[in-house]
């Protein structure tokens, strides 16, 4: 599709005036990320480089294009999963910010896959994934590309797993930042952004009333964290399951009941995975649950669930409501499976709110300048961003929220530094 001279494939670029709306909404709630913005602008750190994103097209995500756009990146955008796209956001990129996007809501894997491809023919110096995509398709499909990327940022948990992987076998191609990693990112947008947008994707996608249900969280990390926390706050009785016997004891210890899925399939009204691994909500385990119970997924693939082992088992599939599908079973029970297995918070409802994705991009954004500044300097490993970057975010978020807080005196600063006491 050509739009203004600029290859692209959107839904309708009609939308663009409503999509520009909610990017300019979004700014507003992302005061670190203006901060940043505007030194960007001033220094250009980015002049002269080819950026290729893999993200969710949101209006959070549009405006962190639109800042490495400001920064002097040559920006594509294409999306990293197929139900996720905001179609007015996308089209607001195109026309009002001339940033090449290639994502449309619904569409198929064929076209997501072409789209990754997209962003490969752009040729980038640097990389924004979420997921891994645009990585593990290099290293498996376009090495030749390798020698010029100078290195990537990756979002989310389990695209650091597929990271941790290639430098394990010894075969990363270039540096990679982990920024789910990094505290402003993992304890702030994984806690209170995925709890919070996972129940409203259940809520919004179903309309069912939490308090007094039995709400089933598979995965006791951040994003677990933050969503057994939402659950609890809204009166359901929650249960965690977990592998790590230190996350499941920490989950004890918060008075959540803990148990392996086998036994508490046969008690959870709602089932929520987050755990980033596959099939933690198998076949067997869906059997075994209510008539009626409700599955939805928050990890980044849609395999936390085994949909595609489960439709062998549906003698019906039929949408009760907009990303709600009733699976009647052939043991005459019916179960219910929002967004296709894939990402509750994103399709049945809009993710994370501009506040908390403030906090990550403005990690992605000084993830990649970290990387920029420091070409040729780092091996071909996964790094976390230095910790005096963390805390300069975290100072610039409370600038904006017009908190103040203590500094140490001379004397603190100098008895936390000496071993003789006084």
């Amino acid at each position: 599709m050509q739009v203004m001279d600029m290859k692209c494939d959107i839904k309708d670029i009609n939308l663009a005036d409503q999509g520009r709306n909610q990017i300019e909404w979004a700014f507003k709630d992302m005061p670190v990320l203006k901060q940043i913005q505007e030194r960007f602008i001033k220094e250009q750190p980015f002049k002269g480089l080819k950026l290729s994103a893999c993200v969710h097209v949101t209006k959070e995500t549009a405006a962190l294009c639109v800042v490495m756009k400001a920064g002097g990146a040559d920006a594509i955008l294409v999306a990293s999963n197929p139900l996720s796209t905001q179609d007015d956001v996308a089209a607001a990129l195109v026309k009002h910010y001339g940033i090449p996007t290639f994502a449309v809501a619904g569409e198929t894997v064929e076209q997501y896959k072409a789209h990754i491809q997209e962003a490969l023919n752009h040729n980038p110096d640097i990389i924004i994934d979420d997921g891994c995509d645009i990585v593990s398709t290099i290293h498996a499909e376009r090495p030749e590309l390798a020698s010029k990327i100078i290195g990537s940022t990756e979002e989310t948990t389990t695209g650091i797993i597929r990271l941790q992987a290639l430098e394990a076998q010894g075969e990363l191609k270039f540096p990679a930042v982990g920024v789910n990693t990094s505290l402003t990112k993992h304890l702030y947008d994984n806690r209170y952004g995925t709890g919070q947008s996972s129940m409203d994707g259940i809520i919004r996608g179903a309309n069912i009333l939490i308090a007094g249900k039995t709400v089933v969280v598979s995965g006791y990390g951040w994003c677990g964290r933050g969503c057994a926390l939402r659950a609890k706050a809204l009166g359901a009785n929650v249960i965690v399951c977990e592998v790590d016997p230190l996350k499941a004891l920490e989950a004890a210890m918060e008075g959540y009941r803990v148990m392996p899925i086998a036994e508490a399939a046969k008690e959870g009204d709602v089932f929520l995975t987050v755990t980033g691994d596959k099939h933690v909500v198998d076949v067997q385990h869906i059997l075994n649950m209510k008539d009626g119970a409700f599955l939805a997924n928050s990890g980044h693939f849609d395999w936390e669930i085994n949909v595609a082992g489960l439709k062998k088992h549906a003698v019906e599939i039929r949408e009760i409501r907009p990303n709600l599908e009733e699976y009647k079973l052939d043991n005459g029970k019916s179960v219910y499976v929002f967004a296709q297995g894939r990402l509750v918070n994103l399709v049945n409802a809009e993710g994370h709110p501009a506040s908390v994705m403030d906090m990550s991009f403005a990690n992605q954004a000084l993830g990649i300048e970290f990387l920029v500044k420091n070409k040729g300097k780092l091996e071909n490993k996964l790094y976390t961003l230095p910790h005096e970057v963390d805390v300069k975010i975290a100072e610039l978020k409370l600038k904006s929220m017009g908190i103040d807080i203590d500094i140490l005196t001379p004397e603190q600063e100098e008895y936390l530094h000496s071993w003789k006491i006084d």
